[in-house]
């Protein structure tokens, strides 16, 4: 026989596990791109690279611009007027960069992609900072 207290315990327990599921998932609105196919593109083309991490950090080289993560809506004149323009963020882990993406996803901004790892990754696969 099923107990109200087990019927509690079994809602909590799905409630949860659908919670987590979903914080899990990658957002749709950015793409994550790794550090060797960052680099790559760097060499093949110009593109328009935001450091948001707060504090400021060392940059990866060729970066475009410095704009804090959480204050991206103030710094529209340093983002391209082009909202259809990809836009590479990147921040020392990749979280940071998420939060970017997602306010200039509300901006209209439709092209970005966040350093997956960040530069922590960017370090690791032997690439340097400024």
């Amino acid at each position: 026989m099923v107990t109200l207290r087990s019927s509690f315990s079994l809602a909590s327990l799905l409630v949860s596990l659908v919670i987590l599921g979903c914080q899990s998932q990658k957002p749709d609105y950015v793409t994550m791109i790794t550090p060797n196919d960052l680099k790559s593109l760097m060499q093949q083309q110009d593109i328009f690279l935001v450091d948001v991490h707060t504090p400021q950090q060392r940059h990866i080289k060729g970066t475009d611009a410095f704009i804090p993560y959480d204050q991206v809506d103030k710094f529209t004149d340093r983002l391209p007027q082009d909202k259809s323009a990809p836009i590479y963020l990147y921040c020392e882990s990749g979280r940071m960069a998420n939060t970017a993406a997602k306010s200039l996803y509300a901006m209209g901004y439709l092209h970005l992609n966040n350093l997956e790892g960040g530069t922590a990754a960017w370090r690791t696969a032997g690439f340097e900072l400024d």
